[in-house]
């Protein structure tokens, strides 16, 4: 008799939500969600909750720890891990060999490549100055050639070979005969240990490339010079750079208080502009010492997925990514902000919610009991569903994750969504607490800075005056940079740019944060389209300004 009371109770929650009397009673009595016992591998499992209680929780464990002075207190934790790896530790907070930032007055056409993971992107790129508002930067003619898994497979030279014949495809026809040397500028998405601004060594590119095959450790300028000159192409690599530093730089151009590049989509990380003399000398490797007389400041490579050990806000469902993860603990900050990870994080909390609160009618649907078969852009698609139905909602999971007994309810789905949304919301809050950390990093190291630079003897200013490169003496460079009101943070990526409201989220987090700091000013998300191959054009027309 009790148990059917309380078919009945939940039978008439669940007509107060939507569905007939009828239909609801029927659906509790036959396969009570919050009530009788279900199947799971074998065995019997009695709900120990209602869903409602179990989001509640959910809710505590995601939002909990960044509530009210909660990120504030993470920031400054995070801040001192920063501090901490400019000194030490040789995979991350990495001094790239850019130190220049364009003024602006950079124009003129440029070669940019851009080598990813799938794609191989050849541009002629026009600069035609800051003072152009809205026509700053222009992709003037770009080719796109797919990376097969047969291009993959290419080994050594052969693939290079590869890269300089779609070069010449794309640009013969606007090379002039009395032209001797053609510069170019690359974002290379790969590993590799940079030697000069427009020179690295060789490291294993993964993600099933051989080609460096016989080539590891060998100059990848040279190598893409060799290639090209057996097309007929005279090409000097004048400047290689990765993604977040290429994000910086292509809205540094039009933006002249960008200081910060950020990527979040499947992966993520931020390049961020810092005073050269924040760094122990050791963190700079072997450089010549005309780098460090020309440089005040240096484009560093922060890789930010790998800090927050021991002080991130971690839920059992991380702990549980964590566990599986073939290298746990290598990037802590990853699984909690890229595309990647979120939607694993989610999968794991629905199948806690199957097995104890009754979500989806106890049974987890087939395609969801393997690791990582939530895709992040399925939850942006339910997230960005606010009808009081769900349809859309409720056709793409059903679509993509069919279950043997039926779709899932409305309340099903309102539960998955919310989930989804405490993910997202917890991601775009760290994000800007990262950045936040950084800025702050930043105001502290130009305070350092200019301390340092009242005791220093004044030196001449350098050879290259069309660009950001003076030297740590300078004092309009520690001016200037002090006096920034407004920092620009560009950013890039298929989380930041298309998943529902997040950059909005992350730009009222960053703003809270920034009311509450001791620095003034503040930090302004700008997108950056096409970002790559842009900002290999800037860091071309930078290297290069000085030489024309």
């Amino acid at each position: 008799m009790t148990t059917l009371k309380k078919s009945l109770l939940a039978a008439l929650k669940s007509f107060l939500r939507g569905r007939s009397f009828l239909q609801a009673l029927l659906a509790f009595w036959v396969s009570p969600k919050t009530l009788q016992e279900h199947q799971v591998d074998g065995k019997r499992i009695y709900p120990s909750r209602t869903i409602e209680e179990f989001l509640e929780e959910a809710e505590k464990l995601f939002l909990g720890p960044i509530s009210g002075d909660g990120l504030r207190r993470y920031s400054s934790d995070l801040k001192l891990q920063f501090r901490e790896r400019l000194q030490s530790h040789a995979e991350c907070m990495l001094p790239s060999f850019n130190h220049l930032l364009p003024t602006g007055n950079e124009r003129g056409q440029y070669l940019a490549l851009d080598v990813g993971g799938s794609t191989l992107r050849v541009a002629l790129v026009e600069l035609r100055g800051r003072d152009a508002t809205g026509r700053e930067s222009e992709i003037v003619r770009m080719v796109s050639f797919k990376i097969t898994p047969e291009i993959k497979k290419l080994e050594g030279m052969s693939f290079f070979d590869w890269m300089a014949a779609r070069i010449y495809e794309v640009i013969h026809t606007d090379i002039s005969p009395d032209r001797d040397i053609i510069p170019m500028g690359l974002a290379w998405s790969f590993p590799v240990e940079q030697v000069s601004l427009g020179g690295g060594l060789l490291l294993g590119m993964g993600k099933g490339f051989l080609a460096t095959n016989g080539l590891l450790g060998q100059d990848l300028g040279e190598i893409i010079k060799f290639a090209c000159k057996k097309k007929g192409l005279n090409v000097q690599l004048e400047a290689i750079i990765n993604d977040s530093s290429a994000t910086l730089l292509s809205q540094a151009y039009v933006h002249g208080s960008t200081r910060f590049g950020l990527i979040l989509g499947t992966g993520t990380n931020i390049a961020v502009h810092l005073p050269a003399s924040a760094f122990s000398r050791s963190k700079y490797g072997k450089r010549p010492d005309s780098w460090f007389e020309s440089a005040s400041h240096v484009i560093v490579n922060t890789e930010l997925g790998m800090f927050g050990k021991d002080i991130l806000p971690l839920t059992r469902w991380d702990e549980l990514l964590n566990t599986s993860h073939p290298r746990p603990e290598f990037q802590p900050l990853e699984h909690l902000l890229s595309g990647f990870y979120l939607g694993e994080i989610c999968r794991l909390a629905i199948v806690e919610a199957v097995e104890t609160a009754g979500l989806l009618g106890g049974q987890l649907p087939p395609s969801l009991e393997k690791p990582y078969s939530l895709d992040t852009e399925i939850l942006s698609r339910i997230e960005a569903d606010t009808s009081p139905a769900l349809e859309k909602a409720l056709a793409q999971f059903t679509t993509h994750h069919p279950s043997p007994n039926g779709p899932p309810t409305l309340s099903d789905i309102s539960a998955i969504r919310t989930l989804a949304k405490l993910i997202s919301r917890r991601s775009a809050a760290l994000l800007a607490a990262s950045v936040f950390s950084l800025w702050e990093l930043r105001h502290e190291t130009e305070a350092e800075f200019a301390a340092a630079s009242k005791l220093t003897k004044p030196a001449p200013p350098p050879k290259n005056d069309s660009a950001v490169a003076l030297s740590l003496s300078s004092s309009s460079s520690v001016d200037g940079e002090a006096g920034i009101a407004s920092t620009k943070v560009a950013f890039n990526g298929s989380v930041i740019e298309h998943y529902p409201q997040y950059q909005d989220m992350c730009q009222c987090y960053i703003d809270d944060l920034v009311s509450r700091s001791e620095h003034p000013g503040s930090v302004d998300l700008v997108p950056a389209l096409e970002s790559s191959i842009l900002g290999a054009a800037v860091a071309l027309a930078c290297a290069t300004s000085g030489e024309q």
